[in-house]
């Protein structure tokens, strides 16, 4: 069982390279990218595993204040439980201790939603991570909702966010990167009551 002293392992989901940069599928690298930047770190690559990877930590000085490893997985999205274990084995971090930050097409969008454990509902990154390593991590899951019309599942979430969804995408971010931290800070039924809508 983990306790407060065990590390966070917060795994921004997405693929790697300037083309999928702003697709809704890479919205958790968005998340990874801004608690980067709120640590004041930057990424860099893992000699352990196909990833990048920032240690630092989050929240306020003192005993609140959590230790983490932010991960971003180079492998594509359907690799992703590859670099994410080889991370959690690596940094010694309880399976409950880690954090996926994926998009999520059955949530409105914008819309957040906590939880642990559960069901991949189709999302490949979920799905190899669980292959992986099991099912019972957190996850931060972002609405994108779904795909207008006929439009494909694989096409929707590989296109970027409409020039409508941009004008709030920062500030949604903004708000999944502060779920995170409460997460961390306050445990996941607080999170879940400050953050799930």
């Amino acid at each position: 069982m983990s306790d407060a002293t065990d590390p966070w392992l917060i795994v921004g989901l997405g693929n790697p390279g300037p083309d999928y940069a702003a697709n809704r599928h890479n919205v958790g690298f968005m998340v990874a990218d801004l608690l980067a930047a709120r640590i004041g770190g930057k990424f860099k690559r893992a000699q352990k595993a196909q990833a990048q990877v920032l240690e630092g930590r989050i929240g306020p000085p003192g005993p609140a204040s959590r230790r983490v490893i932010l991960a971003k997985p180079m492998s594509y999205m359907n690799l992703s439980g590859g670099p994410v274990t080889a991370l959690r084995d690596f940094y010694k971090v309880p399976t409950d201790h880690v954090v996926a930050v994926h998009d999520e097409l059955d949530v409105d969008y914008g819309a957040l939603r906590l939880k642990l454990g559960g069901g991949d509902n189709g999302h490949n990154g979920l799905k190899s991570m669980t292959k992986a390593m099991g099912p019972d991590y957190h996850r931060v899951r972002f609405g994108i909702g779904r795909p207008p019309g006929r439009m494909q599942v694989a096409d929707f979430v590989l296109k970027d966010f409409s020039s409508a969804e941009r004008k709030e995408l920062e500030f949604l971010v903004d708000r999944s990167a502060d779920a995170v931290e409460c997460l961390l800070a306050e445990g996941l039924e607080r999170a879940q009551s400050a953050y799930n809508s």
